[in-house]
């Protein structure tokens, strides 16, 4: 069965040229024009992918990709005006995947969509048990203490490369490649600020096992039962 992308996008031109492009693409492609339709069509169609305009009416794309990621793990990549970094990082900080800056080649926004679905495709199937986090990454679940938390996309991924490297100092760009292959074209602010939101996530009791290491990178560190 064709994946199913729902675009929010408030600009009709834009949305229907990324609507024909996606169905070219072989994909299932719906459109919402404003972030209240977006949101409820997003729970009555459960897409794989949904693609979002930080900026719409009745419900900006903030407060909707903040809505949508405390509901579920779809994968978001966000839409931002032209030369506006601070919206970017507001982007990633809410949840979003990944960002393409206005204006774009819809080539461009095809390729990042692939990507990101590979990751979600393409996971290997198994448990990760470090201290008291359990990631399953055959379900997608995560749990502290054996209590579910829900992460984004970008969040389970950057934690799965943790995981699989306890105690070892990993660059920004060594995470950018264990997580998000290609498809990611980040710059370390976009990174810090997935890190932040995951450590917020899985800091318990004032324990936070991910360490930033000045001029090197991050840690994470698994303490000895």
């Amino acid at each position: 069965m064709n994946s199913t992308v729902l675009i929010i996008e408030d600009d009709a031109r834009i949305a229907r040229w990324v609507k024909v492009y996606f169905e070219r693409a072989g994909y299932v492609a719906e459109v919402a024009h404003d972030g209240r339709a977006g949101l409820d069509l997003a729970r009555d169609l459960a897409p794989d992918l949904i693609i979002l305009d930080l900026m719409l009416p009745r419900l900006d794309g903030v407060e909707l990709c903040q809505t949508l990621r405390r509901e579920s793990d779809v994968p978001i990549i966000m839409l931002t005006a032209r030369e506006a970094p601070a919206e970017r990082i507001a982007g990633l900080e809410t949840g979003a995947d990944d960002y393409i800056v206005k204006p774009f080649d819809p080539e461009e926004v095809i390729a990042r969509a692939e990507a990101v679905l590979r990751r979600v495709k393409g996971r290997v199937q198994r448990v990760l048990t470090c201290g008291r986090i359990t990631l399953n990454e055959s379900t997608r679940s995560v749990t502290i203490n054996e209590e579910p938390i829900t992460l984004s996309q970008a969040q389970f991924a950057l934690l799965a490369a943790f995981m699989r490297h306890p105690n070892q100092v990993l660059t920004r760009d060594q995470l950018i490649a264990m997580a998000f292959d290609d498809g990611f074209q980040g710059f370390d602010r976009a990174i810090d600020s997935q890190i932040s939101r995951l450590r917020k996530r899985i800091s318990r009791d004032g324990a936070q096992p991910i360490q930033t290491v000045y001029g090197a990178g991050y840690r994470f560190v698994v303490e000895d039962d």
